[in-house]
């Protein structure tokens, strides 16, 4: 399909003279489908990347029309899945693309995130995003998180922030970043079956989800020849600000996940 697709790319030439031949190859994985990964999907389509596999258990209700590109008050009558919704919104803007819709949980089907160049995560969970950066390290596959949540102070307008972390293969990780800690997965599990509704807006979602897309494009054509280190970005959504994390001052080694331990786990009878 490389070159027969639909669609004039010369505005975006300055990625590079062969940028649309690597987005036309490369294989794209987004697991969560909600206000983070439905957008990202959207903007791939539209530069015109073809290879995708959507990753959504869930069924489009009521609550997701504040935030879901693509969704309708048809898909809620019907209850459509996710992972449906997002496969026609990319296929609308690009007919050709090959995107393999998986309505479970990317633990039940992980042989598509395996073949993949670059993975998008749009999780809910601090433990989510331990395990698929467990599985981006074994296969040395770049790894790019996104996380929104608003937070209530006492006396005080709610507190919006989110973040967009590249987490590559030898470089700082989620742990390294401070995404991840003992103290959140442990209030995490403490809280288990009782979080209640996550508070999400449309805004803030789709200024990730682009951050993220940019990250992703850089990454595959180097177009501004400077993402040569790690990539962390933060959100302060009651400022409109996102800026280079504080982290980044401090670069250090990753100890979490060794170069060396990499591929998949082999099990054998004892």
């Amino acid at each position: 399909m490389i070159g027969k697709q639909k669609g004039d790319f010369s505005r975006q030439s300055f990625l590079g003279p062969k940028s649309q031949e690597i987005f036309e190859r490369a294989r794209v994985r987004i697991v969560g489908l909600g206000g983070g990964g439905s957008p990202i999907a959207q903007q791939l389509a539209h530069m015109g990347f073809l290879h995708y596999a959507l990753y959504d258990p869930q069924r489009m209700d009521a609550s997701n029309l504040n935030r879901e590109i693509g969704g309708s008050q048809k898909a809620v009558d019907d209850e459509e899945l996710k992972v449906e919704i997002v496969r026609s919104l990319i296929l609308k803007i690009r007919p050709d693309a090959d995107v393999l819709a998986i309505p479970r949980r990317w633990q039940d089907d992980p042989a598509p995130l395996r073949t993949s160049h670059l993975i998008f995560g749009c999780l809910d969970t601090f433990a989510e995003r331990r395990e698929i950066e467990v599985l981006c390290r074994r296969c040395l596959i770049p790894y790019i998180d996104i996380g929104m949540d608003v937070h209530p102070t006492e006396g005080q307008p709610p507190r919006m922030a989110g973040q967009v972390a590249l987490s590559m293969p030898g470089g700082p990780c989620l742990w390294c970043f401070r995404v991840i800690t003992k103290e959140n997965l442990a209030r995490e599990a403490a809280n288990y079956g009782n979080a209640g509704p996550r508070p999400h807006v449309v805004w803030p979602n789709g200024i990730l989800a682009s951050t993220a897309v940019g990250i992703a494009v850089n990454l595959l054509t180097d177009w501004t020849k400077s993402l040569r280190g790690p990539a962390y970005y933060s959100y302060d959504g009651n400022l409109g600000t996102l800026t280079p994390h504080v982290w980044l001052k401090y670069p250090e080694r990753c100890t979490h996940y060794s170069l060396e331990d990499v591929g998949d786990s082999i099990f054998r009878p004892v």
